[in-house]
Order: C-alpha cells, then structure tokens, then sequence
C-alpha cells in the first residue's frame, strides 16, 4: 500500500548510473528474501528497476525477465520443499490462463492508454488490492 500510495503521489526514486554495481546485489538479495517470506517478488526489485530510469519498453523487459526468474526460483523451492502435489501443479496450470488473459489486455490497454494514466490506474488497483489483504488479515488476526 505505501509503494502505490509513493506511485499516485508520483514520487520516484532514482538511482545513478554509479551506484548500480553495488546497489543490485543488495536489492536481489532483499527481493530474494521478501519472496522466500512471502511468495511476493515485487518489492524492492520494482521500485529499484522504476528508479534505474529505464525506457519504457526496457523497464517492460526487465519486469517480465525478474518475474520470470522469480517464478522459477519459487517453483524450485516449494518443490523441493515438497509442497508440489498434483492437485496444486493442477491448479496453478489453470491459474496461468487468466493470468495470460490479464497479461494481453495489459499489453493492449498499455499501448492505448497515456503513460501516466495507465501509472494511475496501476497504483490505484495495487492500492485496492494491499487494503483488501491488509483488511482481509486483519479481520482474519481479530477471529482466530
């Protein structure tokens, strides 16, 4: 929620060219371990790649290519954790279509929309979506 409240007020971060030799390292290693806690792989690998200042089409690539990997490495570990049965490989195979619908109308309404628009539209879904959870949590902490 603070990172789509930081994106509606359009605050960016910016990183310079000097500090990303060593600055990278330290964001994979905090993503790698948010996800490892969480099974979310957006914070901090996606204001940090906002921040690098990329085109938009490069900073598309760069997204797609970290949730790749992450996906792969959160596969590999809940498989060797042994939490990949067939009833939940099941699942997350039907889950990809709706995923693939999601993604071609992205691509679509992203080559339509102006760029601050669709940021806006952006931030505000992701702000909905953490008060959802952050509700949804809460009432589930306030029952049990």
């Amino acid at each position: 929620m603070v990172y789509a409240g930081l994106g509606l007020l359009h605050w960016r971060l910016q990183v310079a060219p000097a500090h990303e030799a060593w600055l990278g390292p330290l964001v994979g290693i905090a993503t790698g371990l948010v996800t490892a806690a969480t099974g979310v792989f957006v914070i901090p690998a996606v204001p940090y790649l906002q921040a690098l200042g990329l085109a938009k089409e490069e900073l598309v690539r760069a997204l797609g290519l970290a949730f790749l990997v992450a996906t792969i490495a959160l596969g590999a570990s809940l498989g060797h954790g042994g939490e990949l049965h067939a009833p939940v490989l099941l699942g997350s195979a039907i889950a990809v279509l709706p995923a693939l619908l999601g993604m071609g109308a992205g691509q679509w309404l992203r080559h339509r929309v102006a760029a601050e628009t669709f940021k806006t539209l952006f931030f505000s879904g992701l702000l909905m979506l953490g008060f959802y959870l952050a509700v949804r949590h809460g009432l589930h902490l306030w029952q049990g």
